[in-house]
């Protein structure tokens, strides 16, 4: 590809509004433009990249045994009303009408249609198992897109539907994904993880996410020091403290806080370390108001928390209203001791391994010190309540947990029978009974992977590209090749020896100043620079220079191509 003939549009200014590294430099390097907030055109340049993600994930899921298909991005409203999801997947679900005043969605996921499709066309255990999948625009629509295609409400996914007879085979499949995208994922050139999962909005009893480890990631990830343990800090087990509780050693004491509402003010204040106190929120429960209590120090862990049964499947805190009227005081003097028999009282593990606590005393402006539990407070239960942190135990045993920043690229899911039962997609089993298919689901956001591998591989110049997912493999930059025909003739032919090699090549082929020439190719990123001049010619040389490498390096002409395989380029990207 020549220049001359590329749409190549870059910027030296960073965007004002973009607030990423990947979301600045995909403008900068002119990837992307945006059409509105969260929707985005992808450019000659950015689509090549684009695609290159893509042959990876069809190369992988072909090879896994996979099947793509495509089905319809609008879909009807019967079919989530009928999985129970038109309501409950909340605002991110995009609906339309129709002329008729028919009511559809933008398809945000595709479970309701595949599960359709295989109620139609599967019906005998002979046909499975099937893993059906399709790479489609999708959306949803957030509240507040940010971050680029990062975090945008249009994106591109791969998403794939696995139907079996039965558990196990499921799980078979899980692992033969799990295995694909692991592979997926080292061809793209990111360093990743993967961790286990809450399985949200798409539900099912196991999931794992796989997180770009970056430090600009959303999520927080927890990982072993000593094994291969990790899982999102949403759902990993903060094990309950080694030690047993103390004995009560001190009088129950109410002291005055007029104006300490805080954890951190109140511990302040009384000089005593947010770890002897204990946190009270008030949540809404199936049948009332519920009370979680954790440490001082700690976080409730909402995703844990609305898994309790006394819980509705989320956790809302309780207006300050509701609990006025309930409690008597507002939230910031709220405590264990004391509270109506009418309110559960659950607490975390660790708060329950605390004696002698600070706690609110239920009266405004007012705490408790020297607390017990079972002496003054009374628990419903102990639970795994909060967020882990670094330092806490491994659950498995093994080390200590390490907390990192990932960006999630791709969630495996076990979906079970959930989807099958609720519409009714059934198949004969080998003793000719009904039964309902098991499902698994694996998604993977192509668009998203894009600006994953730029916040892991950028520096102050601009994106470093992997190999297999570069707009290009190879910059030839030919210095001032208007001013000689020398030179465009060497150019020329270097161009059509590279290309024929199997090399996708930038010819720039404009008349530039080396700088700029040279700015532009380290700004989008492509990871090999060739580079002639009429010295160069004069001495049967030409300039080699990888993307990270510090300095140049001079190449005899008629070994250059040799060089570039002794690297293998194409052996990464095909791999």
């Amino acid at each position: 590809m020549r220049t001359s003939r590329f749409p190549l549009s870059t910027v030296k200014e960073t965007p004002a509004d973009a607030d990423t590294v990947s979301h600045q430099l995909m403008l900068r390097a002119g990837m992307i433009r945006k059409l509105a907030a969260g929707i985005y055109t992808w450019t000659p340049l950015g689509l090549r990249v684009l695609h290159n993600v893509e042959a990876i994930v069809r190369e992988e899921m072909n090879r896994a045994g996979a099947m793509e298909m495509l089905m319809p991005s609008i879909q009807p409203r019967e079919l989530w009303e009928e999985t129970g999801r038109w309501q409950k997947f909340g605002g991110e679900l995009l609906k339309i009408r129709d002329r008729k005043e028919q009511e559809y969605c933008y398809g945000p996921t595709h479970e309701e249609v595949v599960t359709d499709y295989a109620r139609a066309e599967l019906r005998s255990y002979r046909q499975l198992p099937i893993n059906l999948y399709q790479i489609q625009t999708k959306f949803r629509d957030e509240i507040r897109p940010r971050f680029g295609v990062m975090r945008a409400r249009e994106f591109l996914m791969k998403d794939a539907y696995s139907f079996h007879l039965s558990g196990e085979d499921l799980a078979r499949e899980y692992r033969n994904m799990y295995d694909t995208y692991t592979r997926i994922f080292t061809r793209c050139g990111l360093r990743f993880r993967a961790v286990r999962a809450d399985t949200g909005a798409i539900g099912g009893s196991t999931s794992h996410e796989f997180h770009v480890l970056a430090d600009s990631g959303e999520d927080a990830i927890a990982f072993s020091t000593g094994s291969d343990y990790a899982a999102n800090v949403e759902l990993a087990e903060a094990v309950a403290p080694a030690l047993p509780r103390p004995a009560p050693s001190a009088k129950l004491e109410r002291v005055a806080t007029p104006a300490q509402k805080t954890i951190e003010e109140v511990s302040a204040f009384l000089k005593v370390d947010p770890k002897h106190c204990i946190k009270t929120l008030i949540v809404r429960g199936s049948g009332g108001l519920v009370a979680l209590c954790v440490r001082g120090d700690h976080e409730i862990n909402e995703a844990k928390a609305a898994k309790l049964g006394e819980l509705p499947g989320e956790s809302v805190l309780a207006g300050e209203a509701e609990i006025l009227k309930a409690l008597g005081c507002t939230p910031g003097s709220i405590g264990p001791v004391g509270l109506p028999e009418s309110v559960p009282l659950i607490v975390d593990r660790a708060a329950a391994a605390v004696a002698d606590f600070v706690c609110g005393a239920n009266r405004e402006g007012s705490h408790y010190r020297g607390a017990n539990w079972l002496r003054d407070a009374q628990i419903t239960r102990i639970a795994d309540l909060r967020k882990v942190v670094e330092g806490d135990p491994s659950p498995d045993g093994k080390g200590v947990l390490k907390i990192a920043r990932g960006i999630e690229v791709g969630h495996v899911f076990q979906l079970g029978q959930q989807y099958a039962k609720a519409m009714h997609a059934t198949v004969l089993d080998e003793q000719g009974k009904t039964c309902a298919m098991h499902m698994g689901c694996y998604g993977i956001g192509v668009s998203r992977i894009v600006a994953a591998a730029i916040e892991q591989n950028h520096d102050a110049r601009g994106i470093i590209w992997p190999d297999a997912i570069a707009p290009f493999h190879i910059a030839l930059l030919p210095l001032n090749m208007h001013k000689s025909e020398k030179l465009q003739r060497a150019a020329e032919s270097l161009y059509g020896e590279l290309t024929a090699a199997g090399y996708q090549v930038l010819l720039d082929d404009r008349p530039l100043r080396p700088g700029p020439m040279f700015a532009d190719a380290e700004l989008i990123g492509i990871p090999h620079r060739v580079v002639l001049s009429e010295r160069g010619l004069d001495a049967g040389t030409v300039e080699y220079k990888g993307r990270n490498d510090t300095d140049n390096l001079d190449i005899a002409r008629g070994e250059l191509l040799q060089y570039l395989n002794a690297r293998g380029i194409l052996r990464k990207t095909r791999d």
